[in-house]
């Protein structure tokens, strides 16, 4: 049991959950409803999670991981990338439903991955946007373990990559609610217990930063790579 569980079994990270339904309560299906501030970086951060795709154009399956209101999907629909089959996962039911409404042809998973062992497909490439900014309540010890057994959990349904985010800790300050990691920090977790083989991205204005985890290597940084 990690540090993210009381030793009751109570989920310490549920406190993240409830924080996003509370944002989707007042502010409903908007950036604000999943806590993003500025409409203006939500769809830059939807590009930079899309370049974990190695090659573009080329039919893949992508989970969405934490989809919240799947806005990410409106942006793929936007952008006429049909060569992205989506689908979406959330551990909020009430996100879940809303999704569900909205696209009646998506599939979607409700589920903590973290608890249910009731199995999860694998896909080309996961995203999770967002999953590890916030760390509300938990301390970051807390955030780090729970930040840890996720990874590793989701790497393991993804074929060829995943994506995160996380909060940098090359800024003025740092703010107690969020998550701010270390790149040498996650570099050595990542080499010792998911793959050497990964991208840093620190290239697109934000106080966050995004990386790739592959099971390959690639020709290129974002570009194409072979998966054979």
């Amino acid at each position: 049991m990690g540090m993210y569980m009381s030793e009751r079994g109570e989920r310490h990270y549920l406190d993240i959950v409830r924080h996003y339904e509370s944002c989707l309560k007042q502010f409903g299906d908007t950036h604000r409803g999943v806590d993003w501030p500025k409409a203006e970086d939500v769809e830059t951060r939807y590009r930079v999670m899309l370049d974990l795709i190695r090659r573009p154009g080329v039919p893949c399956t992508l989970l969405d991981f934490g989809c919240g209101a799947s806005h990410l999907y409106e942006y793929i629909r936007g952008k006429e990338l049909a060569y992205i089959a989506y689908s979406g996962l959330d551990i909020s039911p009430k996100f879940v439903a809303l999704c569900r409404q909205k696209f009646q042809n998506v599939e979607y998973y409700c589920m903590d991955v973290l608890q249910d062992e009731s199995g999860l497909p694998r896909f080309d490439y996961v995203v999770m946007n967002g999953v590890f900014t916030e760390k509300r309540s938990l301390s970051q010890d807390q955030m780090l373990e729970y930040f840890k057994a996720l990874i590793v959990k989701v790497f393991a349904n993804a074929r060829i990559g995943i994506a995160f985010n996380v909060m940098s800790k090359h800024v003025d300050w740092e703010r107690a609610d969020l998550f701010h990691l270390s790149q040498d920090a996650l570099a050595a977790f990542l080499v010792k217990h998911v793959s050497r083989h990964f991208v840093v991205r620190n290239d697109y204005g934000l106080y966050e930063y995004t990386t790739y985890v592959y099971r390959q290597p690639g020709l290129t940084a974002f570009g194409a790579g072979d998966e054979d």
